[in-house]
């Protein structure tokens, strides 16, 4: 399940290549080369089963026909490489560690079905996520149930089957207790300096505390916290300070013995020379219309995932502490989780020419919309380079990708990307690695059009063996 390429100290890199060297076509696209109005190259760091489907010369095309459309393929055993990956790092720091998937990042039931197998419990903010993931077995103590203003019917749900409530208000604090349930709560904190709408400042969490019986059906299990961004001398700093909380809950009779720390596990989907270079030379030259103007995703990551947690856990010994006081501590990752577990892939149905600073570019349209790759939506820009498959010989061709609806800004790419050869009328457009956020996070059946079904690849000796996913 490794990458494509290496760099010193074990990580990954395509910094060498572009994509369609990887697969032994064409010659790297350089400053040199490059005409101004082309953006330069950003290769996705691929893995090996997703580079085995790019390379197989039969199988996105079988998947193509007899699904229809534009789908997503997702690999689940990667997932369950990413989370034994961060139980790794619990272990090897020796604490008491617990990995809830946050499933707004992916909707797939074969995502949730590897966390019920691979003892990772699931963070849902909704009835609906709730019993999907029961669905795939995933039990409902190892339920980590979040998100503002709770429905009654979440709350009830929540509590019936044992799962773990953030609680986020005093007035969701209550409704809780007229259900006269027994259950397991933390409450959120909203870190000090923080502007969030979520999380109880510093009067509403001693009021919630006091609120809560040592003796009565709640149990105060302990506390949560999150935090933008990814800095993780923030995120161990903010722990040290629910330590404390825990203590003094204990001092009132609770429990108080475990803290959740988020999500917010950074993701590597480019090598650091490529998403450097894009930083510094980024023009707006490189863009069909306007370019982005709701700022770029981190694409690129000294310490991404499990590693991340691992420097959380170092940060002035907070392993340490969390063992000397018996706590367990909770972690919520999503997109990283998710990374390399999936890509998108577009059928091409139509291709124009057009100029830009007297040099030509090509649009495509592809059979699907930008809902589908969903950093569009926020104003932004998916930056990993896709990839035309079939693989052909051909010449680099600056191109955007566009959408099938009538929307103007509806692109998928506006950036004109050095493809490594022009794409035809009836070529797959592959996207990598976007089972994180990117797939189905902002999905809906615009103009009618149906979603993109999910299709669960999985390796078998020398093949390649393809099933629909359950959801």
């Amino acid at each position: 399940m490794g990458l494509t390429g290496a760099r010193p100290g074990g990580g990954v890199s395509g910094a060498t290549a572009d994509a369609a060297v990887l697969r032994g076509e064409g010659t790297p696209t350089t400053a040199d080369d490059r005409p101004p109005h082309c953006a330069p190259p950003m290769p996705a760091l691929v893995s090996a089963v997703e580079q085995r489907l790019i390379d197989d010369p039969q199988l996105l095309g079988d998947i193509a026909e007899a699904v229809g459309g534009p789908f997503h393929v997702l690999f689940p055993d990667r997932v369950a490489v990413n989370v034994t990956r961060f139980q790794a790092a619990f272990a090897t720091a020796g604490v008491d560690g617990f990995v809830y998937f946050g499933k707004k990042a992916n909707k797939a039931a074969c995502v949730a079905r590897v966390c019920a197998e691979h003892g990772a419990g699931i963070d849902v903010a909704s009835t609906g996520e709730l019993v999907a993931a029961l669905a795939q077995g995933v039990r409902g103590e190892d339920l980590m149930v979040t998100g503002p203003a709770k429905s009654d019917e979440l709350l009830w749900l929540a509590a019936r089957h044992r799962a773990l409530i953030a609680i986020d208000a005093i007035d969701e604090l209550d409704r809780l207790a007229e259900l006269r349930l027994p259950a397991r709560i933390l409450l959120r904190v909203l870190p000090d300096g923080s502007t969030s709408r979520f999380g109880l400042d510093p009067v509403e969490l001693e009021q919630a505390v006091r609120t809560v019986a040592a003796d009565g059906p709640i149990t105060l299990s302990g506390f949560s916290f999150h935090l933008s961004g990814y800095d993780t001398v923030a995120r161990a700093d903010q722990a040290v300070t629910l330590v404390g909380h825990c203590l003094r809950a204990r001092a009132d009779g609770h429990p108080a013995d475990t803290i959740s720390i988020g999500g917010g596990f950074g993701v590597d989907y480019l090598d650091a020379d490529a998403w450097s270079r894009f930083q510094n030379d980024l023009s707006d030259n490189w863009f069909h219309g306007e370019s982005p103007t709701g700022g770029y995703y981190p694409y690129n990551f000294p310490v991404p995932g499990a590693d991340m947690l691992t420097a959380i856990l170092a940060h002035n010994d907070l392993a340490g502490l969390l063992r000397g006081n018996g706590i367990q501590l909770a972690v919520e990752p999503g997109r990283a989780l998710l990374d390399q577990a999936g890509s998108s892939v577009f059928r091409v149905q139509g291709v124009k020419t057009r100029t830009a600073h007297g040099e030509p570019y090509d649009i495509l349209t592809v059979d699907g919309t930008s809902l589908s790759l969903s950093e569009q939506w926020f104003a932004s820009e998916y930056l990993p380079d896709p990839v035309p498959w079939p693989p052909r010989s051909g010449h680099r061709t600056p191109t955007c990708v566009g959408a099938t609806t009538c929307l103007e800004s509806d692109l998928l790419s506006r950036r004109r990307i050095p493809l490594p050869r022009r794409a035809r009328v009836g070529d797959l457009l592959i996207y990598p690695n976007t089972a994180g956020y990117q797939m189905d996070s902002n999905e809906s059946p615009f103009h009618e059009l149906p979603l993109p079904p999910k299709v669960v690849l999985r390796e078998a000796g020398d093949r390649l063996r393809w099933s629909m996913d359950a959801r």
